[in-house]
């Protein structure tokens, strides 16, 4: 018999809600305010990859060249700084289909729900916030906590098992994400996947990517 599902762990971005490029203005904002370029990440990067990740290629693509330690974080910070801004004034800001009564629903039935996620740790909750989504998610793995998706899913796992009490099998937790990425780090933390074709990634491409199951939306039935 298969283990019950206790700890859910949501992506953010394309899963839970469109920001409306406020990410990719922010980056921009940060950018432009201390090199003077604005700069456009869709050129260096590609949708699943961590903040860090972004920042970094970002970062080498427009002044080719590394950026000392000292350096990215003056960026992360000023970036951080506009996200608040981008995220509270996007038009294009909006929670996809079906997500606030799942989560009520999960909640409901006594599960745990936390993040897993490419943002550093206060950008996941500056774009939750404006939806009033951060009241669901007691813990979770972010893009602060490493660049590597499957370190940030287990580290995800670590504190649900603190949030629990008590240690959690893999088949007691599942990842939910858009992206073929979020496969690939549930599955290198051990964990199944369900794929949500909500943005980017088609459900045939989502399966292509790896994900255990598949739905078009949060609306759909949930596959567990």
């Amino acid at each position: 018999m298969a283990d019950q599902r206790i700890a859910i762990l949501f992506d953010i971005d394309g899963t839970l809600i469109i920001s409306g490029d406020a990410g990719a203005a922010s980056w921009r904002l940060a950018f432009d305010e201390l090199y003077g370029i604005p700069a456009d990440i869709g050129a260096f990067t590609d949708t699943g990859l961590t903040d860090p990740e972004v920042g970094r290629k970002t970062f080498s693509g427009v002044l080719h060249r590394e950026p000392s330690a000292e350096e990215f974080e003056r960026l992360l910070d000023c970036r951080l700084k506009h996200l608040r801004h981008t995220v509270r004034d996007s038009q294009g800001y909006r929670v996809l289909d079906g997500v606030e009564p799942l989560l009520t629903t999960l909640l409901g039935k006594g599960h745990l729900l936390g993040l897993v996620t490419g943002n550093v740790e206060p950008a996941a909750h500056v774009k939750l916030h404006r939806a009033g989504l951060n009241r669901f998610f007691c813990f979770g793995g972010y893009g602060s906590d490493s660049e590597d998706r499957g370190e940030l899913t287990r580290v995800a796992l670590r504190r649900a098992e603190l949030v629990y009490g008590a240690p959690l099998s893999p088949g007691q937790c599942i990842a939910v994400g858009d992206t073929p990425h979020d496969a690939e780090g549930a599955h290198a933390a051990g964990i199944a996947c369900i794929g949500v074709a909500s943005h980017h990634f088609t459900a045939d491409q989502l399966t292509a990517g790896g994900c255990d199951f598949v739905i078009g939306s949060l609306e759909e039935e949930w596959p567990l």
